[in-house]
C-alpha cells in the first residue's frame, strides 16, 4: 500500500472522529438547548395562564403547550435523522464523497444560521432547522464510516467508534447551555457553529476521497493530500469484484450454500430478503427500542420538571448529569470488540467442524442483540420509577443501550444479508423505523394529556414492548443452531 501511508490514515481517522463527536449527532443534546429555549421564552406565549398563579404566570412549573411544541420539533427533526438514511445512502452511492459532504456542510451551516438568528418570536423556524441539522449529521456520519476500510480487520471496531462519536456530540449543546449560563449568547454560539463549516470545507478537499475508500483496498491507493485523483478506473473494479467475490463467499445465505446443486442457484431479489421473517424482526427489535429514545430524550426535560417539582436549579444540574454521560465514544468499540472476537472464535470452531461461513457471521450477532435488548429493558425500569437519584443510572443505562443499538443494526444486516443488498436494506430499515418514531409525539400528548401527567401506563406498555424484542436474538440462535445441525436447512 504504497500509496497510502500510515500518517495519512490516522489523520483521517482522527479528523473523522473529531467532526462526528462535535457535530454530526448533536440533535441528541436536545435536552440541553431546550432549556436555553425555555430561558429565552420560545413558545412562552403559548402558556395558558393559571388563575391560581398571583405573579408571573409564565412561570409555571409546567406548560403543556410549550412543552409539546419542543416535543413536536425533536420528533419530526429524529424523524428525519433516520428517514432521510436512505436519500442520503443513494447521495452518497450515487454522487460519491465530496458531493455528498459539501450537500452536508450546506445544510449543517445553513441549520446553525437560523438558530443562530432566531429569538422567541421567530421560534417557528426551528421546525426547519433541526431537521436540516440531523440531515446534515448522518451525512457527515455516513461519509465517515468508510474510513473502517481503511483499517483491514478493525474495520468493525472502527465503524462502531464512529456510531459512537455520533451519539456523543449530544454533548455540544451541553457546553452551548454552559456557556450560556455564563454569559455567552445562544447566538455566539451557534454563529460560531457555522464559522467551523470551513473547517468541514477544508477537510473535504484534503483529508477524503472524491469518490469512495473501497474494501478490500486496491494496491498503490491513494487520495486526499497523497493524490486528487483517486484510485484508477481499473483498480476501482478490480476492488468492486474482489469484494464481491470476499463477501458473497461470507454471507451467502443458507438456501445458496445448500451442497449438491451441481450449479449456481439465481440470486435472490431485494424483496425477497425485505419480506423475510429475518428482516421482519429485526425491524421490530430496532424500531421498539429506537422508539424509547426517541421518546425519553425528546421528553426528559419535562419528565425532570415533574420529578423535580418544578426547581428549575435541580432540572438544570440533572440537564447537565444527562449531557455529560453521553459520551457513546467510550463504550461503543465494546460491542464492535466483541463481535471481532467472537466472530474470531466462531471462524477457529468453524475450521474444526466445518460449519458454514455465513453460520459463523450470523451466531457471532446473537450476543450483541441479545445484551442490547436487556440494556434497553434495564433502562426502561429505571426511567419508569420516579426516583431522581436513580435516574443517574438510567442516563448511564441509555448511552450504553443507543451505543449498542446502532452497532448491533449495522453489524446484522451486514452479515445476515448479502453485500449487493446492504445499502438498500439498512436505507429501508432506518426508515421504516423513523415512521414508528413518529409514535413518540402522541405518547407525550396522551401522557400531557388524558393521563394527567402520570406515564405508568405507558411505561407497562413500553416495558412489555422491550421484552418483545427478545424474540429476534432467540430466533436468530435458534436458526443458528438449525443451520448447524442441518446445512441445508433454508434461512
Amino acid at each position: 500500500m504504497a500509496g497510502l501511508g500510515l500518517p495519512l490514515r490516522l489523520a483521517t481517522l482522527l479528523t473523522g472522529l473529531l467532526e462526528c463527536l462535535c457535530f454530526a449527532g448533536v440533535l441528541f443534546g436536545w435536552p440541553s438547548l431546550v432549556f436555553v429555549f425555555k430561558k429565552e421564552h420560545y413558545f412562552e406565549k403559548l402558556c395558558e395562564p393559571d388563575a391560581g398563579l398571583i405573579g408571573n404566570a409564565t412561570e409555571q412549573a409546567d406548560c403543556k403547550v410549550q412543552d409539546e411544541r419542543f416535543s413536536l420539533i425533536f420528533t419530526i427533526a429524529s424523524f428525519m435523522n433516520n428517514f432521510m438514511t436512505f436519500p442520503s445512502g443513494y447521495i452518497f452511492d450515487r454522487f460519491k464523497t465530496t458531493v455528498a459532504r459539501l450537500i452536508a456542510i450546506f445544510f449543517y451551516t445553513t441549520a446553525t444560521l437560523i438558530i443562530a438568528f432566531t429569538s422567541a418570536g421567530s421560534a417557528v423556524l426551528l421546525f426547519l432547522a433541526m431537521p436540516l441539522l440531523s440531515i446534515g449529521g448522518i451525512l457527515f456520519l455516513i461519509t465517515n464510516l468508510q474510513i473502517g476500510n481503511l483499517f483491514g480487520q478493525h474495520r468493525s471496531t472502527i465503524i462502531t467508534l464512529y456510531n459512537g462519536a455520533f451519539d456523543s456530540s449530544s454533548a455540544v449543546f451541553l457546553i452551548i447551555k454552559l456557556l450560556y449560563e455564563k454569559g455567552i449568547s445562544l447566538r455566539s454560539s451557534f454563529i460560531f457553529i457555522s464559522v467551523c463549516s470551513t473547517w468541514h470545507v477544508a477537510r473535504t478537499f484534503l483529508l477524503m476521497p472524491r469518490g469512495h475508500i473501497p474494501y478490500p483496498l486496491p494496491p498503490n491507493y491513494s487520495y486526499g493530500l497523497c493524490s486528487g485523483n483517486g484510485t484508477t478506473k481499473e483498480e476501482k473494479e478490480t476492488a468492486e469484484q474482489e469484494n464481491r467475490e470476499l463477501q458473497s463467499k461470507e454471507f451467502l445465505s443458507a438456501k445458496e450454500e445448500t451442497p449438491g446443486a451441481g450449479q449456481q442457484q439465481e440470486p435472490r431479489s431485494f424483496w425477497s430478503y425485505a419480506f423475510s421473517r429475518r428482516f421482519a424482526w429485526h425491524l421490530v427489535w430496532l424500531s421498539v427500542i429506537q422508539l424509547w429514545h426517541y421518546l425519553f430524550i425528546g421528553t426528559l426535560n419535562s419528565l425532570l420538571t415533574n420529578m423535580a417539582q418544578g426547581d428549575k436549579e435541580l432540572v438544570s444540574s440533572y440537564t447537565n448529569a444527562f449531557a455529560f454521560t453521553q459520551f457513546g465514544v467510550l463504550v461503543a468499540p465494546w460491542n464492535g470488540m466483541l463481535m471481532d472476537r467472537l466472530k474470531q472464535k466462531y471462524q477457529k470452531e468453524a475450521r474444526k467442524t466445518g460449519s458454514s461461513t455465513s453460520v459463523v457471521a450470523l451466531c457471532s450477532t446473537v450476543p450483541s442483540l441479545a445484551l442490547t435488548s436487556l440494556l434497553s429493558l434495564g433502562f426502561t425500569l429505571c426511567a419508569s420509577i420516579p426516583i431522581l437519584p436513580l435516574q443517574y443510572l438510567t442516563f448511564i443505562l441509555q448511552v450504553i443501550s443507543r451505543s449498542f443499538l446502532y452497532g448491533s443494526n449495522a453489524a446484522f444486516l451486514t452479515v445476515a444479508f448479502p453485500s449487493e443488498h446492504f445499502g438498500k436494506l439498512f436505507g429501508l430499515v432506518m426508515a421504516l423505523s423513523a415512521v414508528v418514531s413518529l409514535l413518540q409525539f402522541p405518547i407525550f400528548t396522551l401522557i400531557k394529556g388524558p393521563l394527567q401527567n402520570d406515564p405508568f401506563y405507558v411505561n407497562v406498555m413500553l416495558l412489555l414492548a422491550i421484552l418483545l424484542t427478545f424474540v429476534h436474538p432467540f430466533l436468530v440462535y435458534r436458526e443458528c443452531r438449525a443451520r448447524k445441525e442441518s446445512p441445508s436447512a433454508i434461512a
